[in-house]
């Protein structure tokens, strides 16, 4: 990609992946459905006036041209099926290449993982309870590349690290997770105590995350 090339963003958030893009002098485009998120990463790149920030959903957004690259850090799996692939081939310039970036939290060996399910069943029982999935579970995106017909998987990349976290941190990390965010406060509250109570019986808890990186380039 050159230098000054063309980057369309999909779910810039809070613009933490935009803006080394941004530094690098990339002319890039960020689509973000959420209104006071793209609000947030407007003001907070102001300074650079070769990032735009749009407000609106990727699936109805017509681009005003083709693009270079078109990247996605954690948001691609939220957009419709039937048009990720398809809309991602038709604005990218011929050898233009796609990137998506998803993390994830994997089990490890800590047995915290397994333990606080009592919790969350406690406080808000759902099938849904269940220890992350590990490593070797989570797949990538090669087989839906390779069926939609428009584009090529030519590379794929997992990265896996390591964080430990005391009580605190971790209540203040899970506080910024968007089930969290949906629960009432009373019942935000019992959960989080429960919690942070156990991860303070054991000093500290270790989280596991895995980056996996799809790279995908046009047909022709």
């Amino acid at each position: 990609m050159p230098d000054t090339g063309r980057v369309l963003e999909i779910g810039c958030g809070t613009g933490q992946a935009t803006l080394p893009l941004a530094e690098r002098g990339l002319d890039v485009v960020c689509v973000e459905l959420g209104a006071d998120l793209a609000a947030f990463t407007r003001r907070k790149l102001a300074a650079f006036p070769n990032v735009r920030i749009v407000n609106e959903r990727f699936e109805s957004w017509e681009p005003d041209g083709e693009f270079d690259a078109v990247v996605s850090f954690t948001a691609f799996h939220w957009i419709d099926p039937e048009v990720r692939f398809a809309k991602t081939s038709r604005i990218l310039r011929r050898g233009g290449a796609l990137a998506v970036v998803e993390p994830h939290t994997v089990l490890n060996d800590d047995p915290f993982w397994t333990e606080v399910q009592e919790d969350y069943d406690a406080v808000v029982p759902s099938p849904e309870n269940r220890p992350p999935l590990r490593a070797e579970e989570i797949g990538d995106l090669i087989d839906e590349i390779d069926a939609s017909g428009v584009l090529r998987n030519v590379a794929v990349r997992r990265h896996r690290w390591d964080v430990r976290y005391t009580a605190d941190e971790y209540i203040a990390l899970i506080a910024t997770y968007s089930p969290n965010l949906d629960r009432d406060e009373e019942t935000r509250e019992r959960l989080f105590e429960r919690i942070h109570r156990r991860v303070a019986k054991q000093e500290s808890m270790l989280t596991t995350y895995l980056a996996t990186l799809n790279v995908a380039t046009t047909l022709v």
